[in-house]
């Protein structure tokens, strides 16, 4: 049995919930007295995730007391309905300290089937991405304009996106620079919607937490094009902190699957 589609009206409604976080994450953004702090594991933590991050579970609690969240900044929080929203209130938290507008809101949530919606949000840069399942991929553009997103044809020269290389296997490096494959970096969030859009052909996360990609297996199958673990396999979420993840417009998939895992 197929999996029911998603219900517009909570793809609507989860959008607008992770654009408004993306609102107040700008009133901080270039901020000159940001408060930042640094978490347990020695990785950056802002006033602004925390704001984002309360407001939507207040809002979750509000409108889905019933669902479980899981969120970078607050965990996870248990719930009765069988559904999980997973959220990541600024992904590209360094790249929001520096003023570099191309971080992202991420907000997701799955069901007894599996990925339900996804929101890849852009609030610096006026852009959401966003899929229900059954119901396709979307782009809002800074004009308030919405259409269809796809994922790009095969390019004679391809792009792939990172947020760094510092955790590459250096063999891969070199095994994708030689394959002719054009390196691109900035990418979080931010590169997966790129991919979604037909704007880079790839975006590779060799580790990642679970509200990193939360949103990617259904925005690049909806799109049309294709996500999985580094490995090649489904994503795992059973441990959030230990996943990883590979979104292309499909072409050549496996071959820079193969690539990755020399």
């Amino acid at each position: 049995m197929d999996a029911p589609p998603a219900d517009p009206d909570l793809l609507t409604w989860a959008v607008e919930l992770t654009k408004e976080a993306g609102r107040r994450t700008l009133t901080r953004f270039r901020s000159d007295d940001l408060a930042i702090e640094s978490k347990g594991d020695g990785t950056p933590v802002t006033e602004a995730d925390k704001d984002a991050e309360a407001y939507i579970r207040a809002e979750l609690a509000s409108a889905h007391p019933d669902d479980a969240i899981l969120g970078e900044e607050e965990g996870s929080a248990d719930g009765t309905s069988g559904r999980r929203w997973v959220i990541d209130p600024i992904d590209g938290t360094k790249a929001f300290m520096r003023g570099v507008p191309l971080y992202t809101n991420l907000t997701a949530l799955e069901d007894e089937h599996g990925w339900l919606v996804s929101v890849v949000n852009m609030p610096a840069i006026g852009e959401c991405v966003y899929a229900g399942r059954g119901l396709g991929c979307l782009q809002d553009d800074r004009n308030g304009e919405r259409r269809a997103a796809s994922v790009g044809p095969r390019a004679e020269s391809p792009f792939i996106m990172a947020s760094g290389y510092t955790r590459w296997d250096e063999t891969a490096l070199l095994n994708v620079k030689r394959a002719g494959w054009n390196l691109r970096t900035w990418g979080d969030g931010f590169g997966y919607a790129l991919v979604a859009t037909g704007r880079a052909d790839a975006m590779v996360d060799p580790a990642a937490a679970l509200w990193d990609v939360a949103p990617m297996p259904l925005i690049m199958a909806e799109a049309g094009g294709r996500f999985t673990a580094l490995d090649g396999g489904e994503l795992d979420t059973s441990d959030p902190l230990t996943c990883s993840g590979i979104a292309t417009n499909g072409v050549d998939h496996d071959d820079l699957v193969a690539l990755l895992n020399p």
